[in-house]
């Protein structure tokens, strides 16, 4: 069975751009099998891309490729690498996007800088190297070309800040970390036994909100303002059939505390 690529990008759905880095991919080895995790990353977003991939990695098989491309910084300074980790590869620019797919996947990841142009397209465009240099390395990968022929070892690469979760008895102090296409404020504080009821909740030190607590959204009525485990086991403040980062004005980064009882 041929080696599976997944596909994360900001390229959207209406431009040909996703069309012909498959294409490219194809082209070097047609038993590639192609799967779209998402092309609607928000443009350039790093943080986002890098959360997507955090929280997606871990459900695949062993072997899988993920090649993913947000990459701002295009034809600049920033390295194009191969990342082996957790028996999975990880394609893509020096930039932090793979923070948290390293985290989740776990060990000591071996790090390449791509710097083999036989593996490559012929012709390299300055601003597309999804095409022309990341898609034709992951279909050589998956076609069974040894991961150190890509190029050298690395010793350092980029990664996000990541700010870890405080917790106490009766407080956590933790922030943003990702708002969902329904408002859903998910933040870093990770699953906590809560003993007291309710909660408070203050985002970036400003009026503490007192919050339900709720097993699942079909625990409170449309419109009201809940808290929950997310299926990742971390916080996650929900207006039920509403939209909780309008209402609460929550963007990413902002500071959340917790206090309980």
């Amino acid at each position: 069975m041929s080696a599976l690529i997944t596909l994360t990008t900001d390229f959207g759905e209406t431009a040909p751009y996703i069309a012909a880095m498959k294409g490219a991919i194809l082209s070097v080895y047609r038993g590639a099998r192609l799967i779209d995790l998402t092309h609607q990353i928000r443009p350039q977003d790093i943080r986002h891309a890098d959360f997507f991939l955090g929280s997606a990695v871990r459900y695949f098989p062993a072997g899988t490729i993920h090649l993913a491309i947000v990459d701002p910084g295009v034809g600049g300074q920033r390295l194009p690498l191969l990342i082996a980790v957790g028996g999975q590869f990880l394609i893509g620019p020096d930039n932090g996007l793979f923070t948290s797919a390293i985290r989740t996947l776990g060990g000591s990841p071996i790090v390449r800088q791509l710097t083999e142009p036989q593996f490559w397209r012929e012709q390299v465009s300055h601003t597309f190297h999804g095409r022309d240099l990341f898609g034709p390395v992951a279909a050589h990968l998956a076609s069974g070309v040894d991961p150190e022929e890509f190029g050298p070892r690395l010793r350092g690469w980029i990664e996000l800040p990541i700010h870890s979760a405080i917790c106490w008895q009766d407080r956590c102090e933790g922030e943003v970390c990702f708002i969902d296409d329904f408002g859903n404020i998910l933040t870093n504080i990770p699953q906590v036994q809560i003993k007291e009821l309710p909660v408070r909740v203050a985002l970036n030190g400003g009026l503490q909100e007192h919050v339900r607590w709720v097993r699942t959204y079909a625990d409170a009525g449309p419109g009201e303002l809940v808290c929950l485990f997310s299926s990742e086991g971390f916080f996650e403040i929900a207006v039920v059939q509403g939209h909780a980062a309008a209402r609460l004005q929550a963007t990413v980064g902002m500071s959340v505390e917790l206090q309980f009882g």
